[in-house]
C-alpha cells in the first residue's frame, strides 16, 4: 500500500512543478487585501458640514471663503478636543428673509436656534470621493458605513462554509475557478451599485466568494508539496496578503473615486480565471475521491516536470483516509480536550479578526495622513512571517503565539494612554500591536490543524475559523461606534480581547515534534 506522501518523495516534494503554482497561487492572496479593508478609502469620511443652499449662493455673490460661508452656517460645539464647528447641526435663519451684507462680521449668531441639517452636506473632500460622500452616510446615518465591513464578513461566513463543502464534493479546482467568477461578477456590480441598498447586497456576494475562494487556493497548494514544505508555503501564501497592504495605499492615492479603486481590486479576480489551463486538481483530492488513473496522470506530470522518476510503486496507490469515518461537528466538542481546543481556537479566530481589522480601520479616523499611516503600519506585518518561521521549530507554536496575543494586548493598552502630541511614540507602539496580532492571525491558521485528527481536521478549522468572520462583523461597530464616545476606548476593548487569548492559548498542548494526530484518541490520550 503506497501512499501520496510516499510517491511525492520520488516525484519531487517542492521542486519546479510545485513552485509554478505556488507563485500563481501566493498573486491570489495580494487583491484579497484590497477587498477586507479597502474599507479605510472607499469609505473614508471626510471633514463635513451642513449645506445651506442659500448661504452656497450668497457665497458667490460675495466672494467668501468655504471657512467664512461655514461659520455662518454652522454652530461651536464642545468635544473633547475643545470646541469644534457641528458636522450634524445647522443654525435655523431664513436667509432668503434676511438682508444680509457680505460683511460676515457683523452678524452675531450665537443666540441663534439650531436644528438637525435639513439641505445635505457639504464635504471637505481633499480629493478622495467615497461612497460616505455619494450617499450621504455621515450624521445619523453614520452606521450604515459600518454595515459595507459587516455585509463582507457575512459573506466571507457563509462562502467560506459553501466553499469548504464544494471543494470536498467537486474539487479544488472547480471550487477555485468558480469563486473568481463570483468574485469578478460581483466586484464589478459593487462598482456599479446605483444605491447603498444594492451596495451592501453586492458586498454580500463578494465577500461569499472571495475568502472561500482564498482558502481553497490554500488547501490546493498545501496538498500538492511535501509534509515539512507544507507550513513555509502556508506562512509565505499569508504574507502576499501584507503585499497586498502595501499595494493598496499606491493605488489608492492615484485612484480618488471609491468606484474606479474597485474595479481596479477586482480585475485580477478576473484574470485569476485563466489558471484553468495552469493548475492541476489536487491529487490527494482525486484519490480520496476513488479517481486513481486522473490522480496517477497528474502526479507523472509532475515528476515530468521536477525532471524526476517514479518508481513501480505508483500502480498500488491508495488512499489512507478513503475508508475513514466521516466528520461530524459533534465530534469536535463531544470529548473534554477536543471541547477545550475547539472553545479556545474558536476566541482566538475572533481575537484575531477583531483587533485585526480593527487597528487597520482605526487609521482611517486617527485624521493623520491616511496613505504613509497605512503604509507604515503594512510594512509592520512583514516581519510577523519570519518571526514565525524563525521560532516555531526553535521554541515551539505555544509560546510565540502566547506572547504575540499578550503583546499586541499590552500594545492597544499602552497607545490608548499616549497623548497625541507624543505623535511618533504612539505610531511605533501601534505598529507593535499590529506586528503581534498578525502573527497571531498567521498562526492560528496552523496550530487549529495540528490540534485536530486528519478526518476532522478540514471541519474543524472551518467551524473555528468562522469565528473570524463573527469578529470581522462585530468590529467595524466597536471601533466606529466606541470611537465616537472616547477615540481611544476600542483600543481598550482590543487590549482586553487580546491578553484574555494569549492567556487561554498557554492552555493548549505544545505540538512542535508531534506527528499530526489520525483519530481522536490520540488527542485525548496522547500519552499513549
Amino acid at each position: 500500500m503506497t501512499t501520496f506522501d510516499d510517491i511525492l518523495k520520488e516525484a519531487g516534494e517542492f521542486g519546479p512543478f510545485q513552485k509554478r503554482i505556488f507563485a500563481m497561487m501566493c498573486m491570489v492572496s495580494m487583491p484579497w487585501a484590497g477587498v477586507y479593508v479597502g474599507i479605510v478609502f472607499q469609505g473614508f469620511t471626510p471633514d463635513h458640514w451642513c449645506r445651506d443652499p442659500a448661504v452656497a449662493e450668497k457665497r458667490q455673490a460675495c466672494g467668501w471663503s468655504l471657512d467664512e460661508s461655514r461659520s455662518l452656517t454652522v454652530p461651536l460645539v464642545h468635544s473633547s478636543g475643545g470646541p469644534q464647528q457641528s458636522s450634524c447641526e445647522q443654525y435655523e435663519v431664513d436667509w432668503n428673509a434676511t438682508e444680509l451684507t457680505c460683511d460676515t462680521q457683523e452678524l452675531d449668531l450665537s443666540k441663534t436656534p439650531t436644528r438637525a441639517c435639513k439641505g445635505g452636506w457639504e464635504y471637505d473632500y481633499k480629493g478622495r470621493k467615497s461612497f460616505v460622500t455619494e450617499f450621504d452616510l455621515v450624521c445619523s446615518d453614520a452606521w450604515l458605513v459600518d454595515m459595507f465591513q459587516a455585509t463582507l464578513n457575512i459573506g466571507f461566513l457563509i462562502g467560506s462554509i459553501a466553499t469548504g463543502y464544494l471543494a470536498d464534493r467537486f474539487g479544488r479546482k472547480i471550487s477555485f475557478l468558480m469563486s473568481n467568477l463570483l468574485n469578478g461578477i460581483a466586484g464589478i456590480l459593487v462598482a456599479v451599485a446605483p444605491n447603498y441598498v444594492a451596495l451592501l447586497v453586492f458586498r454580500t456576494l463578494y465577500g461569499f466568494g472571495v475568502k472561500g475562494g482564498w482558502v481553497v487556493g490554500y488547501v490546493l497548494i498545501t496538498e500538492l508539496v511535501g509534509v515539512e514544505y507544507r507550513r513555509t508555503v502556508g506562512v509565505i501564501y499569508q504574507m502576499f496578503f501584507s503585499v497586498g497592504i502595501l499595494i493598496l495605499p499606491l493605488l489608492a492615492y492615484f485612484i480618488t473615486d471609491w468606484r474606479w479603486l474597485q474595479v481596479v481590486i477586482t480585475v485580477p479576480y478576473i484574470l485569476f480565471l485563466s489558471y484553468y489551463w495552469f493548475i492541476p486538481e489536487s491529487p490527494r483530492w482525486l484519490l480520496s475521491q476513488n479517481k486513481k488513473s486522473k490522480a496517477v496522470e497528474i502526479t507523472e506530470a509532475m515528476a515530468k516536470e521536477n525532471k524526476m522518476t517514479l518508481s513501480k510503486n505508483i500502480k498500488n496507490l491508495t488512499d489512507e483516509n478513503s475508508n475513514s469515518c466521516t466528520a461530524s461537528f459533534m465530534d469536535l466538542i463531544r470529548t473534554p480536550k477536543m471541547r477545550k481546543h475547539t472553545l479556545i481556537l474558536s476566541f482566538n479566530w475572533f481575537t484575531s479578526a477583531v483587533v485585526y481589522q480593527g487597528l487597520i480601520m482605526r487609521l482611517g479616523i486617527l485624521g493623520g495622513n491616511v496613505y504613509i499611516d497605512f503604509l507604515i503600519s503594512g510594512l509592520v506585518e512583514f516581519p510577523a512571517a519570519f518571526l514565525i518561521l524563525f521560532t516555531i521549530e526553535r521554541v515551539g507554536r505555544r509560546i510565540p503565539f502566547a506572547s504575540a496575543n499578550i503583546v499586541a494586548g499590552a500594545a492597544c493598552f499602552i497607545t490608548a494612554f499616549i497623548p497625541d502630541h507624543m505623535f511618533w511614540f504612539k505610531t511605533v507602539v501601534a505598529c507593535i500591536g499590529r506586528l503581534g496580532i498578525t502573527m497571531t492571525f498567521e498562526m492560528v491558521v496552523f496550530v487549529n490543524t495540528e490540534l485536530y485528527p486528519t478526518y476532522i481536521r478540514n471541519l474543524g478549522v472551518s467551524v473555528c475559523s468562522t469565528l473570524c468572520d463573527v469578529g470581522g462583523i462585530v468590529a467595524p461597530f466597536l471601533l466606529y461606534r466606541l470611537a465616537v464616545i472616547w477615540l481611544e476606548l476600542p483600543l481598550i476593548i482590543f487590549g482586553s480581547l487580546a491578553f484574555v487569548a494569549g492567556g487561554l492559548v498557554l492552555l493548549l498542548p505544545e505540538t512542535r515534534g508531534v506527528p499530526l494526530p489520525e483519530t481522536i484518541n490520540d488527542i485525548e490520550f496522547p500519552e499513549r
